[in-house]
């Protein structure tokens, strides 16, 4: 449970770097997302919790990363 914690904290804290518009709703999007998609997942071997946890790491780190190259081609930095 320690490494899961320790690396959605890792995780948030690099997607909180980016601060355009379209990064910050890609943060928001797919960490909700990743979080129900894990959710589920997760709940089908028992641990729905920690599938929630670590699906919205990734996506949250994914929507941010799709936000940011976006916001980079239009511009904002």
């Amino acid at each position: 449970m320690k490494h899961i914690l320790l690396t959605l904290i890792a995780v948030m804290s690099f997607s909180s770097c980016a601060s355009g518009p379209n990064a910050q709703r890609g943060a928001v999007i797919g960490g909700l997302g990743g979080a129900a998609v894990g959710g589920i997942i997760g709940n089908q071997s028992g641990r729905g919790l920690e599938g929630a946890l670590i699906g919205g790491a990734v996506g949250a780190a994914g929507g941010t990363a799709i936000g940011n190259s976006k916001d980079r081609q239009r511009g904002y930095y």
